[in-house]
């Protein structure tokens, strides 16, 4: 999703003709619109959801040889290694519903604190957004889904947000998988949050696995939702 502004009016079909004709073919542009002048493609966001998706090599707890993550799908799924607990997972993604300072969640940057002096755990375009709320987001909906893939699973997190610091989905993940696979357990989460300190959560999963799924827009706005990217 992007905005600008053009010097000359083109119309929006043929914007799109010509983008897609220069781009490479892995990224093609859908849709072109005009929209009001002070719509804004990220900061007039009301609420964002991911998805992450996780390939079980082990979807059980039986010692038996790893299933192969298919060459098809080895580009869009974490491939984990170890069996988990799909119940842990639900229970841990519940507990980051509400409003919360998710710091804890957000990716540290050590040189961001020597270029500026600010907090490093908070990027610059966290700070153009953050409007003065500093690391507090509010998730609308944080769950679980699995699906068959051949022999194995898909494990699905789906989140939903008003908004979401840097590799924050990516750590929540990171922080769930460490629950389903039974290195901590789900009620230490609400500790982690209030602890404000990014080494009190658990790692960040790979980026391959992540999808932002759909974008909205207030009511009186520009509102579309878009494709898995």
């Amino acid at each position: 999703m992007a905005s600008f502004a053009l010097r000359a009016p083109i119309p929006p079909d043929s914007l799109r003709r010509a983008l897609n004709r220069t781009l490479s073919p892995a990224i093609r542009v859908l849709e072109a619109e005009i929209v009001p002048s002070d719509f804004h493609a990220r900061h007039s966001t009301v609420a964002k959801t991911y998805e992450y998706r996780v390939y079980l090599e082990r979807p059980t707890h039986s010692p038996v040889r790893p299933i192969e993550c298919p060459p098809s799908l080895a580009r869009y799924v974490y491939s984990y290694p170890w069996p988990l607990d799909f119940q842990a997972l639900e229970e841990a993604a519940k507990l980051f519903t509400g409003t919360h300072d998710f710091l804890s969640f957000a990716a540290t940057d050590p040189d961001v604190a020597a270029r500026s002096g600010r907090n490093p755990t908070i990027t610059a375009e966290d700070d153009e957004e953050r409007g003065g709320r500093g690391a507090v987001r509010t998730i609308f909906g944080s769950s679980w889904d699995q699906r068959a893939e051949g022999d194995s699973m898909v494990f699905v997190y789906r989140v939903r947000g008003s908004g979401f610091l840097h590799h924050m989905v990516r750590n929540l993940v990171g922080t769930m998988l460490d629950v389903g696979r039974g290195y901590r357990r789900a009620g230490e989460i609400p500790a982690m949050i209030a602890a404000r300190a990014r080494a009190g959560a658990g790692p960040t999963a790979p980026a391959r696995g992540l999808f932002l799924h759909s974008v909205e827009y207030a009511s009186n706005m520009w509102n579309r939702s878009t494709s898995p990217v």
